[in-house]
Parts: structure tokens; sequence; C-alpha cells
């Protein structure tokens, strides 16, 4: 079972669409490492052989930021937003939507499931 970044890839995929089950991996960047690699885009997960997971691994190690690391990142990118008390970090504050989509209706996604009026006898 090919292991790459503390994410245990799925078996039965192609290697170019397993890579993508790792936070930070796209499809467009999944190519890439593969052809540094130099891997067969073709091969399953399972046939892959211990050098080719070690060559695969220690490209995204090397040239990368993916997993813990880019969630710490962007973590901290939404801390800073929030400390500085910008428009966008208030928003984050106030789990709105932050790049400026309507809140009139919609949005239920960011604000949550509605809150009923309260009813009165």
């Amino acid at each position: 079972m090919a292991r790459i970044a503390g994410i245990d890839l799925p078996r039965d995929k192609r290697v170019e669409i397993s890579l993508r089950s790792i936070y930070g991996i796209g499809p467009f960047t999944a190519k890439k490492i593969i052809e540094m690699a130099k891997v067969d885009s073709t091969t399953r997960t399972k046939d892959l052989t211990d050098d080719e997971v070690r060559r695969i691994r220690d490209v995204i190690e090397s040239d990368f930021k993916v997993e813990g690391d880019l969630r710490r990142e962007v973590n901290m990118n939404i801390k800073r937003l929030m400390d500085l008390g910008c428009y966008r970090g208030l928003r984050h504050r106030k789990g709105l939507p932050v790049r400026g989509q309507r809140t009139h209706t919609n949005a239920r996604t960011r604000k949550g499931p509605r809150r009923s009026a309260a009813r009165r006898r």
C-alpha cells in the first residue's frame, strides 16, 4: 500500500487520480508530480514499485506544500486577517460569506440553518 504524506492512497485507481486524495494536490499538480518522478501515469497505485513510491514521495516533499503544512498555513492566513480586523477577517469571524456573495437570500451553507422567528400566541 502506497503511503505518501501520511495518507494511504486508493489502491485501485491510477496514480494520477489517487494522488489527488492528498490535500493540496489537484489534477495539474498530480500530472506535474508524475512527470517529475518519471512514473507512468497509467499505472495503478497497487502496481507501483517501492522505488517509484519513493521517487513520488521525494518530489512531493521537496517541491510542494501539502497536508499538515498547507492546512496550517491556510489557517494562519485566516487568523491573520481576523487579528487585523479587516473586512475579510470580520466576515470570517461572523461566519458570513467572505468573497462578496449576497446574503439577503441564500448563503445557507455559510450561515447555517435558518433560525425561525419566535412564535407568538
